[in-house]
């Protein structure tokens, strides 16, 4: 199937390990992808600049940066003067919804990438949110992406004019972080571009105690994959 008669499918690109794992996804189910990476004021900002890495690698038609000030809202760890919690069991990573919670987040993300979907003419949005190794947050559910789904069809020209009908994609939901490390590699992801610590040193380094940085690098280690991931610190997890 050549690039011209491939359908066309926006996808999420943070820059981090899931998202390059559903961008993989959907260019191996053949869609000619087109990603689009939100830069928020999220204090991770290294995090564009391994989507850019990532998107290339993966030979997307076109990559995007959106940016959008969401520091104004404040209240997250991600986007204010607030500590980013480290070193935190598995118990307590799922006791509640973590202050790294960006308010709305990931429906303003997808409501950025509908957007450009129905310029394009595109009706399949992949975003990779995962609800098994994950940090509580309330918009990574299958429930909110089934809502979102509809509204999609509600809310645009092309799906009241029923061009088509929108689909969203969270190939990564059921899976576990090992579980997606091994199909990742599998369709050729290379990690070591990707990033997804919350709080890096000065010089890029993954902190390595972050929820984030816990959660992938006990992925590697369940996968049996080598973690290509640069980390500040040797500390053991706690799980």
């Amino acid at each position: 199937m050549s690039k011209n008669d491939r359908k066309p499918a926006v996808v999420l690109l943070s820059g981090g390990l899931d998202s390059a794992t559903s961008l993989a996804i959907a260019r191996n189910q053949g869609f000619s992808c087109y990603t689009i990476t939100i830069a928020y004021g999220q204090r991770h900002a290294i995090e564009l600049e391994a989507a850019q890495r990532v998107s290339h690698a993966l030979g997307t038609v076109e990559h995007r940066v959106f940016s959008l000030d969401l520091r104004s809202f404040g209240t997250s760890a991600l986007t204010a003067d607030v500590e980013v919690p480290k070193d935190r069991s598995h118990r307590e990573m799922t006791a509640g919804i973590p202050v790294t919670y960006v308010p709305a987040r990931n429906t303003i993300f997808l409501a950025l990438a509908l957007g450009w979907a129905e310029v394009l003419g595109s009706f399949d949005i992949f975003i990779g949110v995962n609800a098994v190794d994950y940090s509580g947050y309330p918009d990574c559910r299958p429930e909110f992406i089934r809502a979102f789904e509809g509204l999609a069809n509600l809310a645009t020209k092309a799906g009241v004019e029923e061009r088509g009908q929108f689909h969203i994609h969270a190939p990564l939901m059921p899976l576990t972080k090992a579980e997606i490390i091994k199909l990742g590699v599998s369709l050729g992801v290379d990690y070591s571009l990707t990033h997804s610590c919350y709080d890096p040193v000065p010089d890029g380094a993954a902190c390595g105690r972050c929820d984030s940085c816990q959660l992938r690098r006990d992925g590697f280690n369940a996968a049996g994959v080598k973690d290509p991931t640069i980390y500040a610190t040797s500390m053991t997890s706690q799980w």
